[in-house]
């Protein structure tokens, strides 16, 4: 039996179960060596955000834990990734670097030229599928084109087996003489001055056994309310998976099959109907590789988008004077995550109510989101903005109050996360402008002061938007 060692290359698979180049790599009895290269300078502009970044520390940590009791631990090194594998490849005496296939379009460069350098040491890349239910060459129409229409995509993967998740090895043999690897902490990989991650710290916690506990209380306790609680943001109706999911501690497979193992009814099927979203998210950015940064459709290239950094300012802090909006974007920049359904709304309100272009806010969810993924962040922002390839029409705008009085019917998520406006009736806590001068001075709430008015009037913003949609057009 040949005893050098595989190189396993972590890459957003942070996890043990599921793990196709990890289970392969151990069944061939070699040694193993698992490896996670922070590279920022490959990501370009799409490197890990801070939250993202908050996240991948503690997501670290739990897997080197998880991967030193199965008998390897993992060597951290930063820098060129080629450089790094090349190196590593070289100390261990290593014929093999074994990795999860990515579709983030940068990812994809990077894989041509590591495998490119590696042929030339004679090293052979292997990479195995991993962070989708299949591959994005494998669905396709009849003619062997994409698909974009999302519902025809859905029908596509309900029609194809899915591969069965993969349990987590039994143990791992490792090389007697382990390289350098580099201290985590010294990669300040969290917050200092300002520390700002105390929500975050309060309200997650990263890593694989984390990711199939919450599955577990999901599937238990919220599945079969999902299709009726998941817009509602005042509940606590979604699965939480999203950051587990995006930071590769869990595998849609997984998540995938423990749904289908359950009594089929409504909420299953909307669990499954999100999951295939997720799915079509990475077809379209592996057949569109520039969806985070152009629209879909051509004639949104004309659209002629405003310039206006103190809107964006009231935006991104939760200032707009839109209760519904505002709550959003102070519960993102308090734990990294937004409610669904109130993306929708403050993305709608971004691109439709300020006429500021979507990808502004995708970065902003980039850099703020402990969820963030490439594609599923540029295909939301597209859907809502309308120039996505199966996006919602541009004149559905949504009003940020109905659809507060509509999904936050007493106003409770609003007052938790606008509290100057705790005290306001329900009635008014969406529109606080509305209320009478009396009303708003018992529930001590001062507009301009305590709270600012709305920095746009709702139909005057409509009527905005709707002309610049037809003068593109």
């Amino acid at each position: 039996m040949d005893r050098r060692p595989i190189i396993v290359w972590f890459r957003q698979v942070m996890r043990l179960a599921d793990h196709p180049a990890l289970v392969t790599a151990v069944a061939t009895g070699q040694p193993v060596v698992p490896v996670y290269v922070l590279d920022d300078e490959a990501a370009g502009k799409w490197r890990l955000g801070g939250a993202r970044r908050w996240w991948l520390h503690h997501s670290i940590a739990v897997l080197d834990r998880d991967l030193r009791e199965k008998g390897a631990p993992l060597i951290l090194r930063r820098g060129s990734t080629v450089r790094q594998l090349l190196e590593l490849a070289e100390q261990t005496s290593a014929t093999t670097v074994y990795a999860t296939r990515s579709l983030e379009p940068w990812a994809r460069t990077l894989e041509v030229e590591l495998q490119r350098r590696l042929t030339e040491r004679g090293i052979e890349l292997k990479l195995f599928p991993g962070s989708t239910l299949l591959a994005p060459e494998e669905i396709h129409s009849k003619s062997g084109h994409p698909l974009t229409i999302y519902a025809a995509f859905r029908r596509a993967i309900s029609s194809r087996d899915v591969p069965t998740p993969q349990p987590a090895p039994a143990k791992m043999p490792s090389p007697a003489d382990l390289p350098i690897s580099d201290r985590l902490d010294d990669w300040q990989l969290l917050p200092r001055s300002p520390d700002w991650a105390h929500g975050l710290r309060e309200t997650w916690v990263p890593g694989e056994h984390a990711a199939l506990a919450r599955l577990d209380a999901f599937l238990e306790e919220g599945l079969a309310s999902y299709h009726q609680l998941r817009d509602r943001p005042d509940l606590p109706g979604t699965s939480n998976l999203s950051p587990h999911l995006s930071n590769g501690e869990i595998s849609l497979r997984t998540c995938w099959y423990a749904a289908l193992m359950r009594e089929p009814d409504a909420g299953q099927e909307a669990f499954l109907r999100e999951l295939a979203w997720r799915e079509y998210s990475q077809h379209l950015l592996y057949h569109r590789p520039n969806l985070a940064e152009a629209p879909c459709r051509a004639d949104f290239r004309r659209l002629k988008w405003r310039r206006d950094e103190t809107a964006l300012q009231a935006w991104r802090k939760g200032g707009t004077g839109y209760p519904m909006v505002d709550a959003g974007m102070r519960q993102l920049w308090s734990i990294g995550w937004m409610h669904n359904r109130v993306r929708m709304v403050t993305a709608s309100f971004l691109t439709k109510h300020l006429l500021l272009p979507w990808q502004v806010g995708e970065e902003w969810f980039w850099d703020t989101l402990v969820d963030a993924d490439l594609a599923s962040n540029a295909v939301n922002w597209q859907w809502v903005a309308g120039s996505g390839a199966d996006a919602a029409p541009f004149f559905r705008i949504f009003n940020p109050v109905k659809q507060g009085e509509t999904f936050d019917p007493e106003g409770a998520y609003v007052r938790r996360w606008v509290p100057e406006l705790a005290e306001l009736p329900a009635r008014y806590i969406h529109a606080p402008w509305q209320a009478p001068d009396v009303e708003r001075e018992q529930a001590g709430v001062i507009l301009g002061k305590d709270y600012p008015p709305p920095i746009v009037d709702h139909a005057a913003a409509r009527a905005r938007a709707l002309a610049a949609f037809d003068a593109m057009r």
